[in-house]
């Protein structure tokens, strides 16, 4: 199994490539970061000085989407960074939740993603792209160049979607069913489409908050650290309703029951644990989307993740324990998962 490391592109930018050089040192192999313009710093500018301070991480966005840049530009970012430090990055891309809300647009439509995806990969990998009646190139692309695109998906037409077209599939949660629901969704239409169900990399990304002990007391701040992650998921499963209904055969009700007393959501908050729009995510919806405990707990998860095919898991490290989750994986964790 790999590893990844999440991060917001908070200022000082030199924090975040701080955090992911200690990660590379820690045995992590993916850095990973939001991609909304409004509420962070620009990644990848900060990708630049990642790459740069760092001899084997992969970076890329969780996520990126078609609507905020255009197709062409992101490619081409892409592949300068590869041509620079030798196709080190993934492009994780998704409807665009926080980045196109916050500008006052709504989120991509799954056709709109479909069609990005094709024309980012085969640009970032050296072939022609038809850019809706312009066929174009770059003509200073190396012929080894390679961009694999991860999708990220929750709803049944959007996992289906990532089985048929994508490299990877990024699923922002880790609770066992759900992950072996969709998981099996994934791979199922993969091979309906004729591939293999081994040809898409499965990462999961959560959370991960390791405690000394399992005592009431650091399990509840373990929580309130990570309860955020709950309503940032919440967005998603609330469009979800909003399309299939609170009852739908089309979406589990493991995944939509929580949100029932979800009143809003305010972006300024997004990913942060002091978020105050997640009082209305329960402790069991913690347990279950997120690894919080002692280290044997985190262990004892991942290697259920694990059997259910799932490639990588990445670590959301947004509380007030960064290093020292970073540390523990790097001590305890990873040794344990990749020996």
């Amino acid at each position: 199994m790999d590893f990844g490391l999440v991060l917001q592109t908070d200022p000082p930018a030199s924090k975040v490539i701080s955090l992911m050089k200690r990660a590379e040192r820690n045995g992590f192999t993916y850095g990973w970061t939001f991609d909304s313009a409004v509420l962070w710093q620009e990644p990848f500018v900060i990708y630049s000085q990642i790459l740069a301070n760092t001899s084997k991480l992969k970076v890329g966005p969780m996520v990126t989407n078609p609507g905020t840049r255009t197709w062409e530009v992101t490619a081409s970012t892409f592949a300068t960074l590869n041509d620079m430090f030798g196709n080190r990055t993934v492009c994780g891309i998704g409807r665009g939740d926080s980045a196109m809300r916050v500008a006052g647009r709504t989120p991509n439509t799954l056709a709109r993603i479909s069609e990005a995806m094709k024309v980012i990969r085969a640009l970032g990998s050296g072939q022609e792209a038809d850019l809706g009646g312009t066929v174009i190139r770059f003509p200073w692309i190396k012929e080894d160049a390679e961009l694999p695109v991860w999708m990220a998906a929750y709803g049944p037409k959007a996992l289906k979607m990532t089985g048929e077209e994508a490299d990877g599939f990024i699923l922002q949660l880790a609770d066992l069913y759900l992950t072996e629901y969709m998981v099996k969704a994934v791979k199922d239409a993969a091979v309906a489409a004729g591939r293999s169900a081994d040809e898409v990399k499965i990462c999961v990304a959560a959370p991960a908050y390791v405690t000394a002990d399992d005592s009431p007391e650091a399990l509840a701040h373990a929580r309130e650290q990570c309860r955020w992650f709950g309503g940032m998921v919440g967005n998603h499963v609330a469009d979800l309703v909003s399309k299939y209904g609170e009852h739908s055969a089309a979406v589990p009700d493991e995944l939509t029951d929580y949100i029932k007393a979800r009143e809003g959501y305010d972006y300024s908050h997004h990913g942060r644990a002091d978020n105050p729009d997640t009082a209305f995510v329960p402790d069991e919806i913690v347990d279950r989307f997120c690894i919080i405990g002692p280290v044997e707990k985190h262990i004892e998860k991942l290697n259920a993740l694990r059997e259910l095919g799932v490639d990588q898991f990445a670590v959301y490290d947004m509380h007030d324990a960064q290093e020292a989750t970073i540390d523990a994986y790097g001590s305890q964790v990873i040794p344990a998962l990749t020996s």
